[in-house]
């Protein structure tokens, strides 16, 4: 966090670059699928698609466990 800024404003700054940086990662991973400059199998590609999906689903979680209310155990 820089000097100065708040919370919301380094989120929102970093947010929107980190966000930026993954979709730019995304579609240069989408470059390879051209089957005239690179060779792969239906195993390989689905098997990056796996661990990113994966990886996605617990940083959502991450999210949604802050967003939820914390509970007390009642008897």
């Amino acid at each position: 966090m820089k000097t100065g800024e708040s919370k919301s404003s380094a989120f929102k700054r970093l947010a929107a670059n980190r966000t930026n940086g993954a979709i730019r990662n995304i579609r240069l991973l989408g470059n390879l699928s051209n089957r005239h400059n690179y060779s792969y199998t239906e195993e390989e590609f689905k098997s990056i698609f796996e661990i990113i999906e994966e990886e996605l689903k617990l940083t959502k979680s991450r999210f949604l466990v802050g967003l939820r209310k914390k509970r007390k155990f009642k008897l």
